[in-house]
């Protein structure tokens, strides 16, 4: 099915304007991150405690707030999970609670319920504890995955295709994650590892994407090879279109499904995607595939000043 025929957009005509697009999105995402002094960890990072509470009657957060009294929970937020109406609570401590070992945060923050509004009418659903070496070890194993995805990518593709297209596809797919981590940052969303998880998942659609359409350009060199570049790359892209719109389209149909009717525990991990697969969907157009023009350039100026 093709819903694009015998297109002939000037796809790399407009790459300058994309290329002052994405470094704005860039630097607004790192300017926000510099604002907020880092981004929004959560305890699989920075350490802590989260508790879910689930109260069966009618509760506000303040009320909540209210009730939790004992000094060793120290400071401590406090989120709706959900509509307001579904009075249900996700409370964060994020340093470790020191307690003994029968004083849990979970049996604190239970005993303060218990006092504040009867056994009977709230539930601890989930109770997660990260300490801070821990968090530590998993913030390296994080962006250990992430910088071992791309170098593995790098290699895949030199051997694949060549160098070129190899740094292409990276600047592209790095392109991808800091934009994402910048929307995490100017939403204050919360970072932890499922959003890891999201930007690895990001990487191979965006590469998946990108493959498609340097494969039609190496394809399209050989059949026009007296073509300038630029003409090249239109050419594939156009080819491809059908096919990147199509595949984008119904992603994004699912992970707007997951975004909104998904609830919060994968909104983040949703909002993730769905920013990713939009820009990446992009950068495999835009950022991509022009770096093989800058590199032929460079590649016949070093090739002239030697003949000098």
């Amino acid at each position: 099915m093709e819903i694009f025929q015998n297109t002939s957009y000037d796809f790399i005509g407009k790459r300058n304007m994309a290329i002052l697009v994405s470094v704005i999105l860039i630097a607004v995402g790192m300017v926000s991150v510099v604002f907020h002094k880092g981004l929004n960890m959560g305890i699989d990072f920075a350490g802590g405690t989260i508790v879910q509470v689930k109260f069966s009657i009618p509760a506000t957060a303040d009320e909540v707030r209210k009730a939790l009294t004992d000094p060793r929970l120290g400071t401590f937020t406090i989120q709706y999970i959900g509509e307001e109406s579904e009075n249900e609570f996700l409370i964060k401590l994020p340093k470790p609670v020191e307690t003994q070992v029968s004083d849990t945060p979970a049996v604190i923050i239970g005993t303060d319920l218990e006092e504040a509004f009867g056994i009977e009418n709230f539930e601890v659903r989930r109770t997660e504890s990260v300490g801070p070496t821990m968090g530590e070890e998993l913030k390296r194993s994080a962006i250990g995955s992430i910088i071992g995805a791309l170098v593995m990518i790098l290699l895949y593709i030199t051997f694949r295709f060549e160098l070129r297209f190899a740094v292409g596809a990276i600047v592209a797919l790095i392109h991808d994650v800091f934009i994402t981590v910048g929307a995490f940052s100017i939403t204050n969303r919360e970072f932890n590892l499922p959003i890891i998880a999201a930007l690895l998942t990001i990487v191979g659609y965006s590469l998946n994407d990108t493959i498609v359409i340097f494969d039609r350009i190496r394809e399209n060199q050989k059949l026009h090879h007296r073509k300038k570049l630029t003409n090249v790359i239109n050419i594939s892209v156009n080819q491809t279109l059908s096919r990147t719109i199509l595949t984008s389209a119904t992603t994004l149909i699912v992970i707007i499904c997951l975004f909104f009717l998904g609830g919060e525990v994968i909104n983040d991990f949703a909002f993730a995607l769905l920013v990713g697969i939009l820009v990446g969907t992009y950068s495999s157009i835009f950022i991509a595939s022009p770096i093989l023009i800058w590199w032929e350039k460079a590649a016949n100026l070093m090739g002239s000043k030697k003949t000098r």
